[in-house]
C-alpha cells in the first residue's frame, strides 16, 4: 500500500460518485469506497503493516482522502434529493400544496362566558372575582343560609374542614365585594362552582356560575327585569320571551326563577323545554337586608337585586348541547366545533 495506490482509489471514488445517477447506486458507491469492508476503510487497517516512520504521513493522507470523498458524496446526494449543497433535503415533493398548520382556539365555556360578560359590561356591570376555596362564613351564613339547611350538608358540599370548603356558588363574591366597596354596587363575578353530585347528562360535580349584583338606593325589581330581559333577548335574540315566577332563594327576597321562550318550538311545547315551551334560564331577586347587614351596609338605605346563571346551562341551552359532561372531556372533535375565536 502506498501513495499513489491511495489516490487511484480516491479517482475511482470520485469517478463513482460522480457517475452515480441515483441513490440507489450512489449508496452502492458509498459502501464499496467507504463502508465496513470499503477500499478507503481497508486502507485505513492496512496501515498497520507498513514500517512505523510512514505510517503517520500516510494516515494523514488517507484521512484527507476519506474527508473528500465523503464531502463529495454529501454533495450528490443533496444534488439527487433537489437541494442545492449544503441544505437539508426535502422529504417530500415540492410541488404539493402546503399544509395549513393546526389551530386551537377557546374553550366553548370560555366563550359563552366572554360573551355573556361582553353583554353585562355594555350594560354598566364590571368584573370581580373570589376563592375557589372558600370559608363556610361566606358561602353559607353571610348569604342568610340556615344551619340546617340541605345545601350545607356533606352529601351536597365538599368540606376541607367544618370551617373551610369548595363554593357551591359565587354567590360569596357579594359579601366579599360589598365589604370593602361602597354603594353604588354593579358587579358580575364568573367562576368556578363545586357540588357533591353524581355526575350524569345534566349534572357535574363542577361546572362554571355567574353572578350578578346591583345595590344602590332605590333599586327595584324593574331594575332587576329590566337588566335580566335587556340579556336575554340580545344573548338569545330579540323574538325571546321572559318570565318571572315566584321562588325562594334564602339571600334574596322577594325571589324568582326567570325563563324564557324555548328558541327550539318558538314556545309551542317540544322534547327541548320538555312540552312547557319555556326554559330556565336563571335564579334572581332582591338582595336580602341580612345579606346587607352581614356585608356592614345600612339595610333601610341602600336596596339592590341578585341573579345567578349557569354558564355551562347557558352554552348548552345555546349550542344545542344535551350532555354538560361534554365540557370536561376535552374531545378536540367537540370542543372543534365551537372554535370561532383562533388564537
Amino acid at each position: 500500500m502506498d501513495s499513489e495506490s491511495i489516490r487511484e482509489i480516491e479517482r475511482r471514488a470520485l469517478e463513482a460518485i460522480a457517475g452515480a445517477g441515483g441513490k440507489e447506486e450512489l449508496e452502492e458507491v458509498r459502501i464499496r469506497f467507504l463502508g465496513r469492508k470499503g477500499e478507503i476503510t481497508a486502507a485505513l487497517r492496512s496501515i498497520g503493516t507498513i514500517p512505523a516512520e510512514q505510517r503517520p504521513a500516510m494516515g494523514k493522507l488517507i484521512n484527507s482522502i476519506s474527508n473528500r470523498v465523503t464531502a463529495s458524496f454529501d454533495k450528490k446526494e443533496a444534488e439527487l434529493s433537489g437541494a442545492s449543497a449544503g441544505e437539508e433535503p426535502y422529504p417530500g415533493d415540492p410541488t404539493l400544496p402546503g399544509r395549513r398548520r393546526w389551530k386551537g382556539g377557546l374553550h366553548i365555556l370560555t366563550q359563552v362566558t366572554n360573551d355573556i360578560a361582553g353583554i353585562f359590561k355594555g350594560m354598566g356591570y364590571s368584573i370581580a372575582t373570589g376563592p375557589d376555596v372558600e370559608l363556610d362564613y361566606y358561602n353559607f351564613e353571610a348569604l342568610n343560609f340556615p344551619e340546617d339547611h340541605p345545601s350545607r350538608d356533606e352529601q351536597d358540599t365538599f368540606y376541607i374542614n367544618r370551617d373551610i370548603l369548595l363554593r357551591t356558588q359565587t354567590s360569596p363574591v357579594q359579601v366579599r365585594y360589598m365589604e370593602k366597596h361602597d354603594p353604588p354596587v354593579r358587579i358580575i363575578s364568573p367562576g368556578r362552582v363545586y357540588r357533591n353530585e353524581t355526575p350524569d347528562p345534566s349534572h357535574s360535580a363542577e361546572f362554571f356560575q355567574m353572578e350578578g349584583l346591583f345595590v344602590d338606593t332605590d333599586v327595584s325589581m324593574v331594575d332587576l327585569k329590566n337588566d335580566v330581559t335587556k340579556f336575554i333577548k340580545l344573548y338569545f335574540g330579540r323574538e325571546a320571551e321572559v318570565r318571572f315566577r315566584p321562588h325562594f332563594f334564602p339571600f334574596t327576597e322577594p325571589s324568582a326563577e326567570v325563563d324564557m321562550s324555548c328558541f327550539a318550538c318558538q314556545g309551542e311545547g317540544c322534547s327541548v323545554c320538555q312540552k312547557t315551551g319555556w326554559l330556565e334560564i336563571m335564579g334572581a331577586g332582591m338582595v336580602h337586608p341580612n345579606v346587607f347587614r352581614y356585608a356592614g351596609y345600612e339595610k333601610d338605605a341602600y336596596t339592590g337585586f341578585a341573579f345567578g346563571m349557569g354558564i355551562d346551562r347557558i352554552a348548552m341551552l345555546k349550542y344545542g348541547i344535551h350532555d354538560i359532561r361534554q365540557f370536561l372531556k376535552n374531545d378536540l372533535r367537540f370542543l372543534g366545533n365551537f372554535w370561532k375565536q383562533k388564537i
